[in-house]
């Protein structure tokens, strides 16, 4: 059935989707009657003018008859195209027989798409997490928000579905393709709403993404995978640079191939990957502040209208400012909360997440630098992931020693006061926040480089952005300072041939979906090697 393209069919934000085929009738010149099939391809808000908001819809639609597109086309109506969609790649399994099961390392979004690939394609995937299952975790992370002992295995960034299950679930991902639709369309399947597909910012919300997870790991487990829960990598046995098991926390595992998907805070495995001699780099990275505001003045600069905000919810901003050093807003979360994002014991640093309805008060965004290899203060391949370390102990024992979170107004810092430590301000951080001065708790150029991007920022909202905003941190976690080595089109180690490093973790990703396709593109460089279990 021929399809066409319809782009840029804008529309009112309080007109429903279903007046959709009235305008398309009008677009192509049909009758209603001929708009039988279609369905949305992409939907983005335009909110240039705050008064006047309007959707943006990218439309399929399928005509019943060859002869309805050739009077479409013979127009030559603008913004209407035949559209052919990209085929998506049938990878051919290959020959070589695997001795043992593949292994995953690790089941964040690189982990979790690695291994429920292998697990379709007959592979009977091994899934290593050092972590516990998704209840568990929700479990131990309420106990630690309430005051509890922090546990270093199972927390907001190690534990079934990786940091990727507590940082509020964004899928917006600078990849195209079929690669990312397949990926979108295994999360939908496993519990995501189906506006996922074409949303610009589709957003999962922490509350859906342990069920989301959970669902994936029970899929997986009936196509033939296995987990093992609080079994952490320890060594890797290599003989002439090929991979022929694993030395672990519950004991050894022979394997000829592994995913490795560690996330980007195993400090320790990066350690150990540096002594095995698997080879690594330094890598630019993000870090900075959380910046937290009244949900209600971001709905206001955004939307204009109180209306609004009934129709399209807590509103989120991108910002941007551009200097001798960049400053950027990062993982905006609208109505939501700040978190620690704590893997090592002795240690403070902050993140965002929000729930599907975004509905608490507060607003929160990272606001990032990025900081170069050459300024990591040492020329060690991990001398980034230390820098990461230092501040966060610093920040720790600063803020009084018990997990809280330092926290200072943003004209305090702005002005480089130091606050009284008896001030209390309000935050959604829930374990509690110690005022200080933030200057300790990151290196100075990032400090300096904050300092002169806020004010830009807030010239952009003709003065809405910092009043009543307050600064928490650090904000270290946002990317990896770290590379795992590859080869381009093996996609394997090339200290240990059967070793795939990907996603966050390797350095190769900057978020859930760009970290899922690249666990998925290496399950399938596997796939196109080696004969599935299941055929043996």
């Amino acid at each position: 059935m021929p399809t066409l393209r319809i782009v840029n069919l804008r529309t009112g934000v309080a007109e429903p989707e279903s007046d959709l085929p009235r305008r398309l009738a009008h677009r192509l010149q049909l009758g209603e009657a001929d708009i039988t099939r279609w369905r949305i391809l992409r939907k983005s808000l335009d909110a240039r003018s705050r008064f006047d908001l309007r959707f943006v819809y990218t439309v399929l639609v399928d005509l019943p008859e060859e002869n309805l597109v050739k009077r479409v086309l013979a127009r030559k109506p603008a913004e209407v195209e035949l559209f052919v969609p990209p085929p998506y790649e049938q990878v051919e399994p290959g020959v070589e027989r695997l001795e043992h099961r593949p292994v995953v390392i690790g089941s964040g979004p690189a982990g979790l798409l690695a291994a429920y690939y292998l697990a379709l394609k007959g592979y009977q995937p091994l899934i290593l997490e050092r972590g516990q299952p998704v209840k568990q975790r929700v479990s131990a992370i309420r106990t630690f928000d309430s005051g509890g002992e922090h546990d270093p295995e199972n927390n907001y960034l190690f534990g079934e579905g990786g940091a990727g299950t507590f940082s509020d679930g964004k899928l917006t991902c600078r990849l195209s393709g079929p690669d990312v639709d397949w990926v979108l369309e295994r999360i939908v399947e496993c519990g995501g709403k189906s506006s996922l597909l074409y949303e610009q910012r589709p957003h999962l919300g922490s509350n859906r993404l342990p069920l989301i997870v959970r669902n994936f790991r029970r899929r997986i487990e009936q196509m033939g995978g296995e987990y093992r829960f609080g079994c952490r990598l320890e060594g890797l046995d290599i003989a002439d640079g090929r991979l022929r098991g694993l030395h672990t926390s519950s004991g050894y595992l022979p394997t000829t191939q592994a995913v490795l998907a560690i996330g980007h805070s195993a400090r320790d495995t990066y350690q150990m990957l540096l002594a095995a001699g698997i080879p690594l780099r330094p890598k630019a990275f993000q870090l900075g502040l959380r910046i937290e505001q009244p949900q209600d003045q971001v709905n206001r600069h955004k939307y204009g209208r109180a209306e609004y905000v009934e129709l399209l919810g807590a509103a989120d901003y991108t910002l941007t400012a551009r200097g001798e050093r960049d400053v950027y807003s990062f993982c905006m979360c609208a109505g939501g909360i700040t978190i620690p994002s704590v893997s090592e014991p002795g240690c403070i640093a902050t993140n965002g997440m929000s729930n599907s309805r975004h509905n608490t008060r507060y607003a929160n965004s990272g606001i990032m630098v990025t900081l170069e290899p050459h300024e990591f203060g040492g020329d060690h391949v991990l001398a980034g992931m230390e820098l990461q370390r230092r501040y966060e102990r610093v920040a720790f024992e600063l803020a009084g020693g018990n997990y809280f979170a330092p926290i200072q107004t943003a004209g305090d810092f702005l002005a480089g006061r130091t606050p009284p430590r008896e001030q209390r301000l309000a935050s959604s951080y829930q374990r509690g926040t110690r005022s200080m001065n933030l200057d300790a708790i990151l290196p100075p150029v990032v400090i300096s480089a904050i300092r002169a991007g806020l004010p830009v920022m807030d010239r952009k909202w003709r003065g809405d952005f910092l009043p009543h905003a307050t600064l928490l941190g650090p904000e270290m976690r946002g990317s990896s300072p770290i590379r795992i080595e590859r080869d381009l089109e093996s996609r394997q180690s090339p200290a240990c041939r059967g070793l795939y490093p990907v996603g966050e973790g390797a350095g190769f990703a900057g978020g859930i979906v760009s970290a899922a396709v690249d666990g998925l593109l290496s399950g399938k460089q596997l796939v196109r090697q080696f004969a599935p279990l299941s055929a043996g």
